[in-house]
C-alpha cells in the first residue's frame, strides 16, 4: 500500500508540475478505480487491548523508538524524530483516539478552560470536527514539548503541513499530515526491537510467557485505553463520551470482558479464603461474592452486616478477633497497611500514658491480624510458581474492582463543543 501510495504520488506531481507532458494522456491515475482503501480496525473487535503490564514494559523501552527503521529519517535530525514517535506514542496510549485522528491532529490542538485542559481533535469517521477530549497534564506537557520543537523545524517541513502537529515529511506526501503507515511501521521496527517483552502468566517452570508482538499495533492503544477506563469503573455513559462511540453497546463490550476478568478472579480465589485463625475456609464463588464487599480488610460472613453491605459490624470492624472474618490473599496489601496503621496507634497510645488495656488492645489485635498473613503467605510460598502468579494476578484485578466501587478516573467531564466561528 505504501509503495502504491508513492507511485500514485510521482505520477500526480508529475502531472502536475509538467514533467509527464510526454507521456500518453491514459497514463494518469483514475482516483476512482486506482485507490487502494486504508484498513481500519473494526471498533466492534473488542477485547484486543494490549494488557498495562506489557504498555509498562513497553514505557521502559520508549528511548528505543524512533530508532534504528524509523520513518523519516531523510528530513529530521534522529533526536527530532525519536521525539516526534515518543509524543505520537504518548498520544495513542494516554488519549485512546484513532491512528488517524492523532496523525492528523491541529498544530494547536490544546485547550484550558476553568483549569481543564482538552485535547481538540477531529472523528474523521463520524465527521464529527473539533472535539474535545479531557487530557492530563502529563500529556498535555507532551505536546508542548513536541510543539516547542516543531517550531524550530519550520524550515525543514512542507509548508502545506503548516496547519497540523504532525505535518507530512516529504513533498510527495498525499496528505498535509503525518501518514498513518509511517506510524505504524515505525511503531512495528521498535517493538520487534526490543529484546524481552512478557505477557501475563508463567509457563510449567514458572518462567514469564513472551507477548505476542503482532498484538501491538497503533489501533490496539484505543482499545487498551477503553479497557483501562471500564476496570477502573468508569460510567458507561461517561466512556462512550470519551470513546465518542455512536453506539453504546459498543462501549458496553469493554464492561463485559470486566465483568469476565473479575469472575475468573472469584473463582481462583474462593478456594484460598482463611477463617480468622489463618485456617483454610474454602467458599463458593456465590458466597464469596456475597462477602467480598462487605469489610475492608476481608471478607465478612455475619448476616446482619452482610444485609447491610458492610455498613453493620456489631464489633465496630475488629476483624481479626471475629469469627466471621475471611479474608483471601487479595486483601493481604490491605491488611498489612492496617498492621502498620495499628502499631503507629500504639505507639500514640503509649506515647500518651494510656492505660494499660488499650495498648494490650492494640497489641492483640496486631498479633491477630500477623497470625493470618503470616499463614497465607507460607500457603502461597507452596504453591507452585505458576498458580501464585495466578492468584496474583486475580487478586490484582479484584482490588482494582474493589477500588473502582469508590473511586473514578479523572478527568470524567467531556466537553463536546463547537466553536462559533
Amino acid at each position: 500500500m505504501s509503495i502504491a501510495s508513492h507511485f500514485f504520488a510521482l505520477i500526480d506531481y508529475g502531472r502536475r508540475s509538467g514533467a509527464a507532458d510526454d507521456l500518453s494522456a491514459a497514463f494518469v491515475r483514475d482516483p476512482a478505480l486506482h485507490r487502494i482503501p486504508e484498513q481500519e480496525a473494526n471498533e466492534d473487535e473488542i477485547g484486543k487491548a494490549i494488557p498495562e503490564p506489557v504498555i509498562r514494559q513497553l514505557d521502559a523501552h520508549l528511548h528505543l523508538l524512533g530508532q534504528g527503521r524509523a520513518r523519516g529519517q531523510r528530513t529530521l535530525a534522529p533526536d527530532d524524530l525519536q521525539l516526534m514517535y515518543r509524543t505520537l506514542y504518548t498520544l495513542l496510549r494516554d488519549t485512546g483516539r484513532r491512528p488517524l485522528e492523532v496523525c492528523s491532529l491541529p498544530r494547536d490542538c490544546l485547550e484550558t478552560r476553568n483549569d481543564q485542559i482538552s485535547l481538540i481533535w477531529n472523528n474523521h469517521k463520524a465527521r464529527r470536527h473539533r472535539r474535545r477530549l479531557p487530557i492530563t497534564t502529563s500529556t498535555a506537557q507532551a505536546i508542548r514539548t513536541w510543539q516547542e520543537r516543531r517550531e524550530q523545524l519550520h524550515t525543514r517541513l512542507p509548508p502545506t503541513g503548516a496547519d497540523y502537529l504532525f505535518p507530512a515529511l516529504t513533498h510527495l506526501a498525499t496528505r498535509p499530515y503525518l501518514h498513518t503507515t509511517y506510524l505504524s511501521e515505525t511503531l512495528r521496527h521498535w517493538v520487534d526491537s526490543i529484546s524481552h517483552l512478557h505477557g501475563e502468566g508463567t509457563d510449567t517452570q514458572g518462567n514469564p510467557l513472551p507477548f505476542d508482538r503482532s498484538l501491538i499495533y497503533a489501533y490496539a492503544f484505543r482499545h487498551s485505553y477503553a479497557q483501562r477506563h471500564a476496570d477502573a469503573g468508569t460510567p458507561l455513559d461517561v466512556l462512550r463520551e470519551l470513546m465518542d462511540h455512536k453506539s453504546v453497546s459498543t462501549t458496553q463490550r469493554y464492561y463485559t470482558v470486566s465483568l469476565k476478568r473479575k469472575r475468573d478472579a472469584v473463582t481462583k480465589l474462593a478456594a484460598h479464603v482463611v477463617d480468622n485463625h489463618g485456617h483454610p475456609s474454602p467458599s463458593s464463588e456465590t458466597a464469596y461474592e456475597l462477602r467480598s464487599v462487605a469489610v475492608p480488610y476481608g471478607g465478612c460472613t455475619e448476616p446482619s452486616n452482610v444485609k447491610a453491605a458492610g455498613g453493620s459490624c456489631p464489633i465496630r470492624f475488629q476483624c481479626a478477633g471475629c469469627g466471621f472474618y475471611r479474608p483471601d490473599p487479595s486483601y493481604l496489601p490491605a491488611i498489612e497497611q492496617h498492621i502498620n496503621e495499628l502499631r503507629a496507634d500504639r505507639e500514640t497510645a503509649q506515647a500518651m500514658d494510656a492505660a494499660e488495656f488499650v495498648i494490650t488492645a492494640f497489641t492483640a489485635q496486631i498479633t491477630a491480624y500477623e497470625q493470618v498473613t503470616d499463614r497465607m503467605q507460607r500457603r502461597l510460598a507452596a504453591l507452585p510458581a505458576a498458580e501464585r502468579q495466578e492468584i496474583e494476578e486475580a487478586s490484582t484485578i479484584l482490588r482494582k474492582a474493589r477500588a473502582a466501587n469508590a473511586h473514578t478516573l479523572l478527568p470524567l467531564t467531556v466537553v463536546s463543543r463547537t466553536d462559533p466561528a
